[in-house]
């Protein structure tokens, strides 16, 4: 199948967000979509599946016009999207989810339909069980059982967005060898929306380039790291020097007794740990290791079953949210849309939340405080801009500008999750900065490199256990080695 689009254009009020964007995606290729956050990529590829409608231009398959809206009629024309977070039902089992969405939807008879999973999954290499709840699947099972879904339902055409984002090294070499058989046995075509550039290089056999809105370039591979990094941003970016700070005498500002927090699918026991002020704390480990229930301890968010939180002096075990802010603990949700910002809501509407205090907003100020904010944080954006309109990376600047200034610690969940490099060290510019006015940062991340170059500790989760790593003394090899259950010489 032949996909070609011709002179796309999206704009989302004044920002232009597709500008006469045409492509050609042949069958049989891994084709790299890149470029940095608000470049546009996902809006054209949203635009492709269906997902977004299109202001003007047509899009092609085989040479004929089609004009479809919603991502069924997209499917039904042979183009899937897999989203960064699968679009599964939690209460549904792997079956009952591989069916649903179907011509007659889960009335299809039980037998052929497990048949039918069990040809894709061992074609492509997964391991599903028909009957296991999507709540206990991690995220590159539910990314396995979506693109099994999506050939089931005809697609030729596989758009992937940040798909290695949580996943293990070993999930990710199955998701790739299956992604390869496609294109080459299947003759697929596949869309690759990636900013880890290696996951590219090793995967693409070309890649499509999007700044401000525009194509900029395409090119075949083989590339390295530096070439693709200059068609994005224009120039080559240094390298960022490891971390490195004596924090011994610091105060502590933040202390774990004897934890013992419960999740979904684990159990954290017997957690201890002293945080200094001035000191940043990575925590590694496969997604929904146990990383996420400290964090939201240490904001109030979650309440431990036994044990202690005690933050600048005080024991705040059991108190709710409002009085961790009180003593200065900032939270950051992972889901930007979902926890951190309300959709619907301006900005201006947003930093009137945490900045008017009175009974009535004062909007004229609230509106100067936004324009103020936005250019301080280059937020690409209007005080009246919906902030679901923003790019993932502009969403990111906009939480920053709503952080307080001053935190005495800092509880973030992947800060940077699914930023280019770019956006990803403005961020770590803006949190190093608090950490010079002596707050501590603890950060959740599946980037193995923002690990090892931005923490002075690493803890490694696994499997509810809690592993201490020098930072310092560490590789990104080592670490992966330990977030894959190696722990003999934790």
């Amino acid at each position: 199948m032949l996909i070609e689009v011709r002179h796309i254009h999206k704009r989302f009020g004044p920002v232009h967000a597709n500008d006469d964007i045409s492509l050609t995606f042949p069958h049989g290729r891994i084709v790299g979509i890149l470029g940095e956050n608000g470049a546009g990529k996902s809006t054209l590829m949203k635009i492709l599946s269906g997902y977004q409608s299109f202001d003007s231009g047509e899009i092609l398959i085989d040479g004929q016009p089609v004009d479809y809206r919603g991502p069924l009629a997209a499917i039904a024309h042979g183009v899937g999207m897999l989203q960064q977070d699968p679009l599964d039902v939690a209460a549904f089992t792997v079956l009952e989810n591989f069916v649903y969405g179907m011509p007659g939807g889960l009335r299809i008879p039980r037998r052929a339909a497990r048949r039918r999973l069990a040809e894709l999954t061992e074609r492509l290499g997964f391991a599903l069980d028909p009957e296991m709840p999507i709540a206990q699947l991690s995220i590159g099972q539910r990314q396995q059982l979506e693109i099994v879904r999506l050939l089931a339902l005809g697609v030729k055409a596989l758009i992937l967005d940040e798909p290695t984002t949580g996943i293990s090294a070993e999930q990710k070499a199955i998701l790739f060898d299956a992604l390869r058989q496609l294109a080459e046995h299947d003759q697929m075509t596949i869309l690759l929306v990636s900013h880890k550039l290696e996951d590219v290089i090793a995967l693409c056999h070309e890649v499509a380039v999007l700044r401000a809105g525009r194509l900029v370039g395409c090119r075949a591979m083989p590339a390295t790291t530096s070439e693709l990094v200059t068609m994005m941003f224009g120039q080559e970016l240094p390298p960022v020097d490891r971390q490195s700070a004596d924090v011994s005498a610091a105060p502590n500002v933040l202390t774990l007794d004897r934890l013992h927090l419960r999740g979904k699918r684990v159990t954290v026991a017997d957690l201890s740990l002293q945080v200094k002020a001035g000191e940043v704390i990575g925590l590694a480990g496969l997604d929904g290791s146990g990383q996420e229930l400290l964090l939201r301890a240490c904001a109030g968010l979650l309440k431990p079953l036994h044990g202690r939180v005690i933050v600048g002096g005080e024991d705040l075990t059991g108190h709710p949210y409002r009085d961790f802010l009180r003593r200065g603990v900032a939270f950051s949700a992972a889901g930007r849309l979902e926890e951190g910002l309300i959709a619907g809501l301006t900005l201006t509407e947003h930093i009137a939340l945490v900045t008017e205090t009175g009974t009535l907003v004062d909007w004229e100020r609230a509106r100067r405080r936004t324009s103020d904010q936005i250019a301080r944080y280059n937020v690409r954006g209007r005080p009246d801009s919906p902030v679901e309109t923003l790019s993932g990376g502009n969403q990111q600047r906009l939480l920053m500008a709503l952080m307080a200034e001053q935190p005495v610690l800092m509880a973030l969940e992947q800060p940077t999750r699914g930023l280019d490099v770019d956006s990803s060290r403005w961020i770590w510019q803006q949190l190093l900065a608090r950490r010079e006015r002596g707050a501590a940062i603890l950060f959740s991340s599946s980037e193995l490199d923002e690990l090892v170059t931005y923490s002075h500790r690493i803890l490694v989760f696994y499997a509810g256990r809690v592993y201490p790593v020098d930072a310092a003394r560490t590789t990104i090899d080592e670490l992966g080695r330990l977030i894959g259950g190696h722990l003999d010489g934790a």
